[in-house]
């Protein structure tokens, strides 16, 4: 019965791709400067915060979806990125502290880095393409923000856009909904009540900045960090 049931494509308007990210950004920035003692705690900015990650990897996934299978560039280009800009926002990342070890996980760069690597490893189909995604996996995941509920809901979303299958979907949504263990809430669920929205209602065009958000994750948490220099420094 399962099988006979089709399952839809959502399609997004390139508008509500970049009013996502816009949003999963507003999101980022108000949790982190809450996280980081910038302003004070206001009831409901840590959990819609949660959205934030889940949007991103909604993001990421329908972008290189699209691309053709052929392409495996684009996924070079978007992993190199991703790396470098975790690598440049882990100075400041480590230096806000609160992290394990002192510097354990990476911050949610290598999330996406992650998730991107085992996108190109599937679309590559080289050899051994499984075992070396499934490495990635169980590997990359144990070491990222988020670990692997983050890295399962990028590739499941992918997966899902890709061809719409109920494994798919079920991967996104076991991602999605693991991510309840480690943010204490169901907020990063609503990232679907997102999507359905902004599939069905945003039909604007709203300019690209695809670069700016690979800057502004590093530069953020850049800012904060010097915030709280001064903070400290006039306490």
């Amino acid at each position: 019965m399962m099988q006979s049931l089709t399952l839809p494509r959502v399609e997004l308007s390139d508008g509500a791709v970049e009013a996502m990210k816009w949003l999963g950004l507003v999101l980022m920035t108000a949790d982190h400067a809450q996280k980081y003692g910038m302003i004070p705690a206001v009831s409901g900015i840590y959990e819609a915060g949660r959205l934030a990650l889940p949007l991103f990897g909604i993001v990421l996934a329908y972008n290189l979806a699209r691309v053709r299978s052929q392409d495996l560039a684009v996924y070079v280009r978007v992993l190199t990125r991703l790396l470098f800009c975790c690598a440049i926002a882990s100075v400041p990342f480590i230096a806000l502290g609160g992290l394990g070890f002192g510097c354990w996980p990476l911050n949610c760069m290598g999330t996406l880095a992650v998730a991107v690597s085992i996108m190109y490893l599937i679309e590559s189909r080289r050899p051994l393409w499984k075992t070396k995604a499934a490495a990635v996996f169980l590997l990359g995941g144990a070491i990222v923000e988020f670990w692997w509920p983050g890295v399962a809901l990028c590739v499941g979303a992918w997966l899902y856009w890709k061809q719409p299958t109920w494994g798919a979907l079920l991967l996104w949504l076991a991602g999605t909904a693991s991510l309840t263990l480690i943010n204490g809430n169901w907020w990063a669920c609503a990232s679907f009540v997102v999507l359905a929205g902004m599939a069905s209602f945003v039909k604007i065009e709203i300019p690209r900045a695809s670069r700016f958000f690979y800057i502004y994750y590093p530069a953020h948490l850049t800012v904060l960090l010097l915030l709280g220099f001064r903070i400290q420094s006039h306490s």
